[in-house]
């Protein structure tokens, strides 16, 4: 039968069908590549092994150093190339190992990723499986493959009944704690006793930890009460105190005693006690007990038949090419082995977010089998993992997916939390969680947190140094602003590790970190302020995406804020809240504007006709160059115009002052540029009585020697406050001098119009010799023009 590669569009199917072919034909992958595909790299050389025979010479001196790519040769991009594309926007690979499990939890994991049947999972084969009965299939297809080892036991819960006390007058936990360490011999328990209603006797109820410190471990059923009662009794039969032992329950891991230990103290609240005479009074207690002082002694162990592996990308991330990438991974990765997977759209998924669906980010849940047809077994080890880091990345990039592999160690980024040590309080959105121990605690907030975290091992902290070099040379040689500002941000978080390497004054290596951890948030909440589009306008969810970003960075950087900078940060947050405060503004006037759009289409589309035509005669009349900078200045004060009247109407909430000084900055900046030979602001400025004053006023400074360079503005362009002031302080006498002239010819009560000759003027009146009362007429013309124009602009955002 002949075989057709081509036939297969994908390259997953192409592998899948070449395997299947090889294997039906009885062949196989050679022995050299078998070799290869298990250690996760090449193949090792002769004298390689040979040098690990004889002390492991060869291994001392390939670790003597690193370079871009290490440890995957070709395959993984340079150090340079994932830094540039990382700094450019690309988004992270995220391979997670989420758990193991035994052969009888293969049922229930593929039972979670399909949302029991609702979501259709695919197998090796690209076959879809839809419904509880086609999944059920899937375990009778693996079943040769499972070990079905039973997992530990771990955690018993039991009850004592105890018929008569010793000393009826005495502390029944005192008389409860002798009478448990007598049974249960040093193991590790928690307990409560309580009265019984004859008044004789007490019950205890506990938990307890099933492994003793020489290693003997109790089964928690009754063969182990059996043992625990014949402790009691005594060794020639009997009873010191009459009393009745059995196990109520056994349990694997921390997860099952956190659990037993906390519902005891639900049920005895504030009567709980260790072995010591410690008490546990709350949950958190409970947690901290089992986490840290009887996890060491569990000696735990799980079988790992299958395991579960997801594959996660950013929110927004194209979801069929992000799909077809996940594909092509788990074919190329776990070729050979036998595996189902679902993918999980926000957009369809079954299950409520407030039962843990709808993550806002894509992603793939794969159920993987350890053992293949051939007897050999999936490692998981950290060169493994970051294998398929690279390879996702590949595979993503292939479909046209920007992503990259990442190392924490090239950002110091804190160690992972593993689901033992969080619990979740909040589903909504990115799942919010609280720690099961004080060291989980730390733990969780130190990743979300974005803490700094070096790794101690030489081997490590060369890897370290090697990826800050990368980050300086990138920041030196790119052209990018975005891409040198993320860059820097990165030289400046791996550089406290050799700060904190030296003591320092006034609180020495801790205040050190924290002050470095505060610079690189600030750097952080920058770049996300000031972006190369700094006042873009957004849709609503792009806002409050950004809102919540800007949020997000502020609550960073004040955790780790030093004493000495708590002023400096409370003005850069004000500071970081206005300018929000500003593209909250803008955003809503966009809306506004887009429904009056939307409600007069027509008139616009000829509106818009008719402006790309005055555009063009602009353009010709005036020049490219000088039409662009007059139309970006004049919509801020376009802007500022607007909000004001809004701000009148009380459609808005604004300092109306604030906007009324930002608007007189922009026409100060109008008026140096009309000053400066624009000649379509001249032109616009012959109906704009503002505009017009402000050209006025910036000439006069010009003549006066006062003329608005660089020297007297700020970096960021508007002219220096005292330029400003004088500029529309000029504004404002032309102005007075025009209402005084228009109260001087209104009329009066009998209809008519005060004469001029029987009003003598005030002593010091220049209005005949001055030359700028000889234009009122021609003012009075702008005020009515402007006037009318303002009023046809209100009445048509009112319709």
């Amino acid at each position: 039968m002949e075989f057709f590669l081509g036939a297969f569009e994908s390259e997953w199917e192409r592998r899948r069908a070449a395997l299947l072919h090889e294997r039906s034909l009885g062949r196989g992958k050679n022995s050299e590549e078998e070799e290869r595909r298990r250690r996760g790299g090449a193949v090792p050389t002769a004298s390689l092994t040979a040098g690990r025979k004889h002390g492991g010479a060869k291994r001392g001196r390939r670790s003597a150093g690193f370079r871009a790519g290490d440890g995957f040769g070709a395959r993984e991009p340079s150090m340079r190339s994932r830094f540039a594309s990382l700094a450019s926007g690309s988004q992270p690979a995220v391979v997670k190992m989420a758990s193991f499990g035994g052969g009888n939890r293969l049922g229930a994991m593929i039972g979670y990723i399909s949302r029991n049947g609702d979501v259709a999972v695919e197998n090796e084969r690209g076959e879809q499986l839809r419904g509880r009965n086609e999944l059920s299939t899937v375990r009778g297809e693996w079943d040769h493959l499972m070990k079905n080892r039973a997992e530990s036991r771990d955690i018993g819960s039991f009850v004592v009944e105890v018929k008569d006390q010793v000393d009826p007058a005495g502390d029944i936990h005192e008389q409860a704690r002798a009478i448990l360490k007598r049974g249960l011999g040093d193991r590790m328990f928690a307990f409560a006793a309580s009265p019984r209603n004859d008044d004789k006797g007490f019950t205890v109820e506990g938990v307890t930890v099933l492994r003793d410190s020489m290693g003997e471990r109790l089964t928690g059923d009754g063969k182990a009460s059996a043992i625990v009662q014949g402790r009691l009794d005594g060794d020639e039969g009997e009873q010191i105190v009459a009393t009745t032992f059995r196990f109520t329950g056994y349990g694997n891991g921390t997860d099952y005693g956190s659990a037993r230990l906390r519902d005891l103290i639900g049920r005895h609240q504030g009567a709980v006690q260790d072995e010591q005479g410690g008490v546990i009074a709350d949950a958190k207690q409970a947690g901290d007990v089992v986490q840290l002082k009887w996890r060491g002694g569990l000696h735990s162990r799980k079988p790992r038949d299958i395991m579960h592996v997801i594959l996660s990308a950013r929110a927004g991330t194209d979801v069929q090419a992000f799909h077809a990438a996940a594909r092509e991974f788990l074919a190329q990765e776990f070729a050979g082995y036998r595996y189902v997977s679902s993918l999980h759209d926000p957009s369809k998924d079954p299950k409520a977010e407030e039962a843990g669906g709808k993550r806002p980010h894509v992603h793939v849940h794969a159920i993987v089998a350890m053992r293949s047809d051939a007897g050999d077994r999936i490692e998981t080890t950290i060169a493994v993992f970051r294998r398929w880091r690279v390879t996702m990345a590949e595979k993503a990039r292939a479909h046209g997916i920007n992503m990259e592999m990442t190392d924490r160690r090239e950002r110091a980024s804190a160690s992972a939390y593993s689901k033992n040590q969080v619990r979740p309080t909040n589903r909504h959105g990115r799942t919010e969680h609280k720690g099961t121990s004080e060291v989980a605690q730390r733990r969780y907030d130190a990743k979300r947190s974005d803490r700094h975290s070096f790794t101690q091992t030489e081997r490590s902290r060369r890897y370290t140094d090697f990826a800050r070099r990368q980050w300086e040379a990138l920041a030196t040689e790119h052209d990018d602003k975005r891409v040198e500002g993320f860059a820097r941000s990165q030289v400046i978080r791996l550089e406290s590790e050799v700060m904190s390497d030296h003591p320092r004054p006034h609180g020495g290596r801790k205040t050190e970190r924290l002050r470095s951890q505060f610079i690189t948030h600030l750097v952080s909440l920058e770049e996300i302020v000031s972006r190369d589009e700094p006042m873009r306008q957004m849709s609503r969810s792009e806002f409050e995406a950004y809102e919540k970003r800007v949020e997000v960075a502020l609550f960073q950087a004040e955790r780790v804020t030093p004493a000495d900078e708590r002023a400096n940060f409370d003005e850069i947050a004000s500071a970081a809240r206005e300018h929000v405060s500003v593209r909250r503004e803008l955003m809503e006037l966009q809306e506004q504007n887009g429904e009056r759009i939307a409600s007069d289409e027509p008139r616009l589309r000829e509106g818009d006709n008719d402006a790309n035509v005055r555009w063009d005669k602009a353009v010709a009349c005036h020049g490219l160059r000088t039409v662009e900078a007059a139309n970006e200045i004049m919509l801020e004060v376009e802007h500022y115009r607007e909000a004001i009247d809004l701000a009148d109407a009380g459609e808005i909430s604004a300092n109306k002052a604030s906007l009324q000084a930002s608007l007189d900055l922009v026409l100060a900046r109008v008026g140096e540029l009309g000053a400066s030979g624009n000649t379509l602001i001249r032109e616009i400025a012959e109906v704009d009585h503002d505009l017009r004053i402000a050209i006025e006023a910036a000439e006069r400074a010009r003549e006066r020697g006062g003329k608005l360079t660089s020297e007297t503005s700020g970096s960021s362009g508007i002219p220096a406050v005292p330029a400003a002031q004088e500029i529309f302080r000029d504004r404002d006498d032309e102005l007075s001098r025009v209402r005084t002239e228009e109260q001087r010819n209104r009329p009066v009560a009998d209809g008519t119009r005060p004469s001029r000759d029987r009003a003598s003027p005030p002593s010091g009146d220049a209005t005949r010799t001055d030359p700028a009362q000889q234009h009122i007429p021609r003012l009075e013309q702008l005020q009515r023009e402007t006037d009318e124009r303002q009023e046809r602009e209100r009445d048509d955002r009112e319709r």
